[in-house]
């Protein structure tokens, strides 16, 4: 009898951390698919704000950009949208006014001379 109790209560017991689990991971699969979301607006959000503030072809060389190097395509959008928040842009971004920001962002080539002898 005192067995038969026992493997009841034992029973309970891991139904219950059963189902605390399963509340649990339910918890962090809407808290991780409310990140995505929150994501993806953000990135949604991103694009309009780019798209209208930089001219087709200096998109198109920030999306080349963003395929070769993406952390220096997303520190150039994130520069951009700060100047745009902050009223610093007048006008649209053209290409050439692109390439100019290009080389203040980009790190300075070595220029590696090999000597033969």
């Amino acid at each position: 009898m005192v067995l038969g109790v026992m493997d009841k209560e034992l029973e309970n017991i891991r139904k219950k951390r059963a189902q605390e689990l399963q509340q649990q991971q339910a918890l962090q699969e809407s808290m991780l698919e409310e990140q995505e979301k929150q994501q993806q607006d953000f990135e949604k959000q991103k694009k309009q704000i780019l798209r209208a503030i930089l001219t087709n072809d200096a998109r198109e060389r920030l999306g080349r950009i963003k395929v070769a190097r993406p952390e220096i395509a997303e520190n150039i959008e994130n520069q951009l949208i700060l100047a745009t928040q902050q009223g610093q842009l007048q006008s649209k971004i053209n290409d050439e006014q692109l390439r100019m920001l290009l080389k203040k962002i980009m790190p300075k080539k070595r220029d590696i001379t090999i000597k033969r002898r």
